[in-house]
């Protein structure tokens, strides 16, 4: 093969890996913008609601690990492809569902296409560019496809939902899953032969029903604090996750090597996309509704606002490969993270009287710190595991974040609604800014662990 077919080939894989990532996110934000119509349309109440948030996400972080050992096991190409498929289905079933149960299961089966799509991805990635000014360039433009997926999906949803009503939204995501699949099977190059160990379906059983049990239990907490149902989910979520630590340490080809967490590097990559989640990831996710229903601006407009945290961390992201070489991932991920609780504590304290754009240095600063954090973890996600267990390597990455973000999500949403309840919308910020300093508390905390975390 020629240096120049090869470079092409490689070209075409990054893009592929790079767009169906995006997808991943669109479909992540879809309800930011399109929740009051789908209610309203299919007689959700608020526990229909709070699913239809939490679906994608419990789907996604329950299948990534089980996705990514099945793409290092036997065939990252097939699986990757597989996800898109799936992806494409439950946008269509979500599309067409009669009612409040059928969207919420596509829900949670878009996350299932999107876990292998993010853990075999960049597990492709890693595969396909083994230099390392390659890899840095490679991964940059992945940790943009999560920025611009953040950035696009709100307002690709409101777009579509004007035009079309809300079903539009889950179409237009289903045929851009189909036009991948597409792509993705003509052109994708193969990767090498897959091992094909045995697979661990106990382990991948106890995490996927621990997961759910667990963030099914956030899921519930958002709906009420003084219910049994929450407390009895996370409790028989401890109890699958404790059976599946204990299955993994006797297991010869487990879907999480325990033996990682010995390696400083994977626990401070671990733990940098834990916070990501439950701090600027989650504090984002919330700022539509502040917008929406503290200071009464459109969903659409809401949605352009968000750009400034979004499309910034696009930008820097793809920036992030001209920094200093001599900057580690691991003191990238320290200031990212660190930079991310300035600006969130920079969003305290909204005033009934204050414009959209006061939150826009806040939001610039969160997504500059943003890209820069990302780029850095897509790049440490396969550089702290060996070359074989690069899926790995980004599933449990990416299960991180996504249990973060449920996490962050959820106690921030019970914080605002709770105010709301007990003060109107002088609670409302309050709940707001209780909010703002337990995220800026979670980035604070990861940069801590990662900087403790040292060979």
């Amino acid at each position: 093969m020629t240096d120049s077919k090869a470079g092409a080939d490689k070209a075409l894989a990054l893009t592929i890996v790079s767009g169906a990532t995006m997808l991943a996110l669109m479909i992540f934000t879809v309800p930011l913008t399109t929740l009051t119509p789908t209610a309203q349309a299919l007689a959700a109440g608020p526990s229909a609601q709070a699913w239809m948030l939490s679906g994608m996400p419990l789907g996604a972080a329950a299948g990534l690990l089980g996705a990514g050992a099945l793409g290092d096991n036997h065939g990252r190409r097939r699986v990757f492809l597989w996800g898109l498929a799936v992806m494409f289905a439950a946008s269509l079933a979500g599309a067409l569902a009669p009612g409040g149960i059928t969207l919420i299961l596509a829900r949670v089966i878009q996350g299932l296409g999107s876990a292998a799509v993010l853990a075999c991805g960049l597990g492709l990635l890693g595969q396909a560019f083994v230099e390392a000014h390659e890899r840095i360039r490679a991964t940059a433009i992945w940790a943009a496809g999560l920025g611009a997926g953040v950035a696009s999906g709100p307002i690709f949803a409101s777009a579509l939902t004007m035009v079309g009503g809300w079903r539009a939204a889950y179409l237009g995501t289903g045929l851009l899953a189909a036009a991948l699949l597409a792509l993705g099977r003509h052109r994708l190059p193969d990767t090498e032969a897959s091992h094909g160990g045995r697979v661990d379906w106990l382990g991948s059983l106890l995490l996927v029903g621990g997961l759910a049990c667990l963030m099914s239990a956030l899921t519930e907490l958002r709906i009420g604090w003084a219910r049994p149902v929450p407390m009895l989910l996370a409790l028989a979520g401890a109890g699958l996750l404790a059976g599946f630590v204990v299955v993994e340490r006797r297991h010869a080809n487990p879907i999480l090597d325990l033996s990682l967490f010995r390696r400083a590097d994977f626990v401070g990559a671990t733990v940098a996309a834990f916070a990501s989640g439950a701090g600027i990831l989650a504090l984002m996710t919330l700022v539509p509704t502040l917008l929406q229903r503290f200071l009464d601006t459109g969903a659409l407009a809401a949605a352009f606002v968000l750009l400034g945290w979004s499309l910034t961390s696009v930008v820097t992201a793809l920036s992030a490969r001209w920094l200093p070489s001599g900057l580690s991932p691991r003191a990238l991920m320290i200031g990212g993270l660190v930079a991310c609780a300035v600006a969130q504590l920079m969003l305290f304290g909204p005033e009934p009287d204050s414009s959209a754009l006061r939150f826009l240095p806040g939001l610039l600063l969160a997504g500059a710190a943003n890209g820069i954090l990302n780029a850095a973890l897509g790049r440490q996600a396969v550089a702290s595991v060996p070359a074989r267990r690069t899926a790995m390597g980004s599933g449990a990455n990416n299960t991180a974040r996504y249990l973060g973000s449920a996490i962050g999500i959820t106690l921030g949403a019970v914080l605002i609604a709770h105010g709301e309840a007990v003060n109107g919308m002088a609670g409302l910020v309050t709940g707001w800014d209780q909010a703002v300093v337990l995220s800026a508390g979670f980035s604070l905390l990861g940069a801590l662990v990662v900087a403790m975390a040292r060979d």
